[in-house]
């Protein structure tokens, strides 16, 4: 018995060694682990979806930071569960991006509606409104009743005095909440990354809207020019036959031109491309207007023959001189009967305004709102394929095609859709094209055109990229004719709902 307790005390004893052992030596293995991390910086993403890792250029882009980016995140408070996903999301983001910005950049969470006192909680509102930070309507549920919240769901991003917005919430049309926040969660990064390269851009991009073939007044783009020149400096600018006209501008924006380019013009335009120049081609492929409805329930739609198609043809797309019909679209009010002699209208889908919900995942279009068209054209790729040709937006599966000259009359309203008839689904309306372009003048300029110094000729583009839409009225804003005053862009009217007409391509 002696001999057994003995070998059981030195069994435990033994076993104690080895846990004091192992206790040291893991002490020892976490002192070295912290050694190496002071000179070896790594972070590792864990989540099956890798969702926090950060892509290549956007670890560059804060790494590269030369002062503090400052970050204040209007989204602090007691939230359900729902929007505390986005909270510790964004939460996250911020604390990557910090990681890598050597120290430049910080955040803040922020609770608007802290304060007690009503007065001074509606100026912190509308101060963040002014800020370009729109409020929105939280409804919460318990057995007993529903209480609202107002939140404001976005951030101010601040570098070097310049200060620009950004909303997390990425609404979307037909979107259920859920979706909505999965979707706002995905594009925190691009939003992130974007909006700190604008703010931290040190020589602002200079944007042009072309003018003298009939382009969109500059009244009927007020409100995407007063939001692009939250991050770019916007100008209008004539052609003129001036050969260095556009030599100044990272983008030209062609918005709605209704009359007839001159070939020394389109040349211009042609070696701004060559040069590495940007072109938002914003043509109709059908002359008509509500206007001429106003006074007849009927009109006719013609080509809107403006001598761009070789030009676009040898880029990439041609605009078919069509209308695009669709199921999915935007209501106009329409008088359905009378009380006594005052007409009573009803709102009714105008298959004419066509609103399209994003499908692609590219990033200009990715988790965007639903776009409203008036009066939209189709768009096929075409030629090189050293161009890459990207549909952006589509038409929906129960879309319809009118070609030119075409009959627009209100009556349309009147009948019940054939589905039989809206069977041309997908009908290309917004198309990117990325790479090399060719010269439209290519094997057509003579000699002293061709090697005139001055003119710097070229016959092959570097590398660019260009957007073709097939409406010129998608970022038009509405007038009141009575006022003058600017209806927001993406703002209907008549429904109030707002589309996201501003941020594309915006």
């Amino acid at each position: 018995m002696a001999s057994e307790k003995k070998h059981t005390n030195t069994g435990k004893r033994s076993l104690k060694s080895q846990n004091i052992f192992r206790l040291v030596l893991l002490l020892i293995l976490l002192v070295v682990i912290n050694v190496l991390s002071s000179f070896v910086f790594t972070r590792f993403d864990l989540t099956s979806e890798k969702r926090f890792t950060l892509s290549e250029s956007t670890r560059e882009l804060v790494s590269d930071l030369k002062d503090v980016v400052y970050v204040r995140v209007y989204l602090d408070g007691d939230f359900p569960p729902s929007f505390k996903r986005l909270q510790n999301a964004t939460r996250e983001m911020l604390d990557e991006l910090r990681a890598y910005s050597n120290g430049n950049l910080e955040y803040q969470f922020i609770n608007p509606s802290e304060n007690p006192d009503q007065q001074e909680r509606n100026k912190i509102y509308q101060q963040l409104v002014d800020k370009g930070i729109q409020p929105t309507n939280l409804q919460a549920k318990n057995k007993e009743e529903t209480s609202e919240q107002i939140i404001f769901p976005g951030v101010l991003i601040s570098y070097l005095g310049q200060e620009i917005p950004l909303m997390l919430l990425q609404d979307q049309l037909g979107a259920s909440p859920e979706q909505m926040l999965n979707n706002s969660i995905q594009a925190l990064e691009y939003g992130f990354a974007n909006s700190i390269r604008k703010v931290t851009s040190k020589f602002p991009t200079t944007i042009a809207f072309l003018e003298g073939q009939g382009e969109a007044a500059e009244v009927r783009v007020a409100d995407i020019s007063r939001e692009l020149k939250s991050f770019y400096q916007v100008e209008r600018k004539r052609i003129d036959g001036k050969l260095n006209s556009l030599k100044s501008y990272e983008v030209v924006i062609i918005a709605a031109p209704d009359s007839l380019f001159d070939e020394k013009d389109k040349f211009i335009l042609d070696q701004y491309v060559m040069q590495g120049g940007k072109i938002l081609w914003l043509v109709d492929g059908a002359k008509v207007s509500m206007d001429s409805l106003e006074k007849t329930s009927e009109t006719v739609a013609i080509a809107n023959q403006i001598n761009l198609d070789d030009m676009l043809f040898r880029y990439g797309a041609r605009i078919n001189y069509d209308l695009i019909l669709d199921l999915q679209a935007a209501p106009i009010p329409v008088v359905t009967g009378y009380v006594g002699n005052r007409p009573q209208y009803s709102p009714m889908p105008w298959y004419y305004f066509p609103i399209v919900i994003p499908e692609s995942k590219h990033p200009i279009v990715n988790n965007l709102n639903a776009v409203r068209f008036d009066f939209v054209s189709s768009i096929d790729p075409v030629g090189s394929m050293d161009v890459i040709k990207t549909p952006l937006l589509v038409s929906s599966k129960y879309s319809r095609v009118f070609v030119t000259p075409a009959r627009v009359t209100l009556d349309l309203m009147k009948e019940e859709p054939q589905l039989s008839q809206y069977n041309q689904s997908n009908k290309i309306l917004a198309l990117l094209l990325e790479g090399t372009f060719e010269s439209n003048f290519k094997n057509r300029v003579p000699a002293t055109i061709l090697n005139d110094p001055e003119i710097a000729f070229k016959e092959k583009s570097e590398k660019t990229r260009m957007i073709v839409i097939g409406d010129g009225d998608v970022i038009k804003n509405g007038v009141r004719k009575s006022t003058n005053g600017i209806i927001p862009l993406g703002m209907d009217r008549y429904t109030g709902q707002v589309f996201g007409n501003k941020k594309f391509p915006a």
